[in-house]
């Protein structure tokens, strides 16, 4: 690589959570929503892109699709809009573009699947290049037009193979969503066939990772279904990965069956590191998560995000390498500081702060949850006494560094020679600076 690759990878601007990575001919692309700082995913998608020989080397590829192209949000479209709940034809507009998924298609072109946050539609745009632009193409539906009743329809996830098109989806918060009818029971996530024209459903849906309503007894029962569907086939296996209730986890399940009940496996990646080598406690502030699976260069690594600015709507990429245990399943990733650079950073250079993987105020046994102001409310400012990383113009600092209060960065490779460090800090106050060798 020309240059080391942080965490996290994108510059320290750039806010694109829920990433999916896909890799097309000889780059990776990293789908993904686009926060704006007062609510989630609050502006148009946006495409960065990386050679999978240099992955320090990202290129923005510009907004790749806007809000405004979807005829829930206005545009025009020759077809017809499925039956929307009236509670949300209630609320006002645009409505914004949750996360994303993207998968190329059997002839050839790029399909982009996403939905309206809480429409409970899945819409489908196209493009000839993987970078796009795309174009609003229809809504996934039967032949006669009507929706799937069974799951929400909510964090599409595609994945096309020679045995055909498969989207994988669901929502499963505990309690009704507003407009929805109390007692609504959502098995979980779920996945459906479709047509090789990649929006036409041409089979039942069925359940493939148990939520919270159906997980007692079953395999899934400490880690439900919540949310974020993503899919991979590796091997002679299928990985499915989402976002259980605990919310700051990505678990991961495996099966032989594209649409058969996928095997619970365990947790790949906590923005808290909680559960990594049975560690209970937060290492930092986290909020939900979202990502998929990917393997680069022989390695295999789980994407991410982590929250900024001290609330859950300024989100952050990052990406981890994931260990692989001596009975062959997946381990649980731990937070670093260099993600994608295959190894420690170098003891020779000048790193910026907002590369800091755990982040501690004074009281250790109450690092929860960031500040959340819900879907469409603009979040609170954060307790005065939370450190969270910030940025003045375009310079990242950590803010709020108070006593008791600690930063860890992990992982970098110090030569015998070389004991010396030296930090720029504003304020006043004494800091501690300590090594741990792992």
């Amino acid at each position: 690589m020309k240059k080391q690759v942080f965490n996290p990878y994108l510059p320290s601007w750039e806010h694109v959570p829920d990433g999916e990575p896909h890799i097309f001919g000889d780059r990776l692309y990293v789908y993904g929503s686009h926060d704006g700082g007062h609510s989630f995913c609050e502006l148009d998608y946006v495409l960065w892109s990386a050679p999978l020989t240099d992955l320090s080397d990202w290129r923005y590829e510009g907004v790749i699709y806007r809000k405004d192209q979807d005829p829930i949000n206005g545009a025009d479209w020759q077809g017809q809009i499925p039956p929307l709940d009236p509670y949300y034809q209630s609320l006002p507009g645009p409505h914004t573009l949750f996360a994303p998924d993207a998968a190329e298609g059997p002839d050839g072109r790029y399909y982009l699947y996403y939905s309206l946050d809480f429409s409970n539609l899945i819409s489908v745009a196209v493009a000839d290049k993987p970078e796009g632009p795309f174009k609003f193409l229809s809504y996934v539906t039967y032949a006669d037009g009507s929706v799937p009743k069974e799951g929400r329809k909510f964090d599409p996830a595609i994945l096309v193979e020679k045995s055909g098109v498969y989207l994988y989806y669901g929502f499963c918060p505990e309690g009704a969503l507003p407009g929805e009818e109390e007692g609504q029971v959502f098995e979980g996530a779920m996945a459906v066939r479709l047509a090789d024209d990649m929006h036409t459903v041409i089979s039942k849906p069925v359940c493939v990772a148990n939520g919270c309503d159906t997980a007692k007894g079953t395999d899934y029962q400490e880690h439900p279904f919540f949310e974020a569907s993503s899919i991979r086939h590796f091997g002679d296996l299928y990985y499915f990965v989402y976002s259980s209730l605990q919310g700051h986890e990505l678990c991961y399940g495996v099966s032989k069956d594209p649409l058969g009940h996928f095997l619970y496996q365990g947790v790949l990646l906590s923005n808290a590191d909680i559960g990594y080598k049975g560690n209970k406690n937060a290492d930092c502030y986290w909020g939900n998560n979202h990502g998929g699976l990917v393997c680069l260069n022989g390695d295999l690594y789980i994407f991410g995000h982590r929250q900024t600015h001290g609330n859950e709507f300024n989100r952050q990429g990052i990406a981890e390498k994931v260990p692989i245990e001596e009975n062959g399943r997946l381990g649980q990733a731990r937070l670093t500081s260099c993600g994608l650079n295959g190894g420690p950073l170098k003891d020779r250079d000048w790193y910026p702060a907002y590369i800091a993987c755990s982040l501690m105020g004074p009281d250790r046994d109450h690092i929860g949850h960031v500040m959340n102001g819900g879907p469409s409310a603009q979040a609170p400012d954060p307790p005065s006494d939370w450190p969270y990383i910030t940025e003045e113009g375009n310079k990242s600092y950590i803010k709020n560094m108070q006593a008791g209060s600690t930063c860890a960065f992990r992982s970098f490779s110090f030569g015998q020679d070389r004991y010396q460090i030296t930090i720029e800090a504003r304020g006043r106050g004494v800091l501690e600076v300590h090594f741990d060798q792992e």
